[in-house]
Formats: C-alpha cells, structure tokens, sequence
C-alpha cells in the first residue's frame, strides 16, 4: 500500500489535484477521486447507522463492510491494484441470503422509511448505487478490477435488504408505496 499520511496539512492539494497511493497526482475532480470519494461517502454513512441498535451479529457484519470498503478504497486509490476479491463479494451473497430467509416476498414496492435504522439503511444503500455508478464511471475510462464493482452491486442489495430487516427488528414493517392514494 501507498505512503501513510504523517501530516494532513500538506498543502499539496492547493492547485487542485491529490496523490495517489501509487505516488501519483491527479486531478481531484478526476472519475477516480469521484469513486474513491462516493466509497468513503458511504464508509461514514454506514458509521451513522452503527450509532443505531442493532442485532449484534449485523453489527459486526457492517463492521466488517467497513473495513472491505477501506480495502475498496484502497484498491481504487493505487492504480492497477487488486484487494477486493471473490471471497469478498461471496460474503455479501451469504449475508443477502441469511437475511433474505425470514422476510416475506415483496408484493408492492417499498418506500425507504420506518425506523430510524431502516431509513439509514435506505441512504446507505442510494449512496452505495451512486459509489457504483462511479466505479462503473471509471472503469470505462481506465482498467479496473470487476471485483469492486460487484462489491457495491451485491451491497446495495445487502442494504436494501436490511432495512427492511431493521424495521422488523424495531417492531414494524415494510412501508410500501401506495400506488392507489389520492392525487
């Protein structure tokens, strides 16, 4: 892995770009920094929802993704690097499908609400779709990684999934949409 920061004020940054983990610079409005950005967006929202109760097995799992997110981070910020592997995306899998066992089939579409954690859980999940889209942005530009990608796929599922988990954990349920409410 790149350099550690010993100081934050370097001052380096003044004429716009930033540093690599490979010892490089770029622009910081570059499709790199913006994927690097939204990854580390959604590292600090997940953090707010750990500030919520939570069933202790899917407290440790987010802090698990957390730290696969620092790794995503990584790999994003040094250039032809690899860390998030099949291993990675094959938790969430077993996740989304440990959690998926007790809930009901959806029948209508869902609004993000409930309980305050499930409605974290729905921000971390819009943020985690727009980190995809900027990791999907970047690797038309520039060679990456599928792994990353799929991560932030099979996360924003995971996400989606435990919100509604949340709500249940908090004694209610799924709000749905109302498609036939007075307009």
């Amino acid at each position: 892995m790149g350099n550690r920061l010993s100081k934050i004020a370097t001052r380096t940054g003044d004429d716009g770009s930033t540093g690599l983990g490979d010892g490089s610079r770029t622009a910081k409005d570059s499709l790199r920094v913006h994927a690097m950005g939204d990854v580390d967006e959604l590292n600090s929202h997940l953090s707010v929802l750990l500030c919520e109760d939570l069933p202790a097995a899917l407290r440790e799992e987010l802090l698990s993704i957390q730290h696969d997110l620092f790794d995503l981070g990584g790999e994003l910020c040094i250039p032809g690097y690899s860390m998030v592997t099949d291993e990675h995306v094959a938790r969430l899998d077993g996740w989304l499908e440990k959690y998926n066992a007790d809930l009901p089939a959806l029948q209508e579409f869902i609004l993000p609400g409930g309980a305050r954690a499930a409605a974290l859980a729905h921000v971390c999940r819009t943020v985690c779709r727009r980190a995809e889209r900027s990791v999907v942005a970047l690797g038309h530009a520039e060679a990456l990684h599928a792994h990353p990608r799929h991560y932030l796929n099979r996360l924003s599922d995971l996400l989606f999934v435990l919100a509604r988990v949340l709500n249940r954990h908090a004694g209610g349920g799924d709000v749905l949409w109302d498609r036939s409410r007075a307009r």
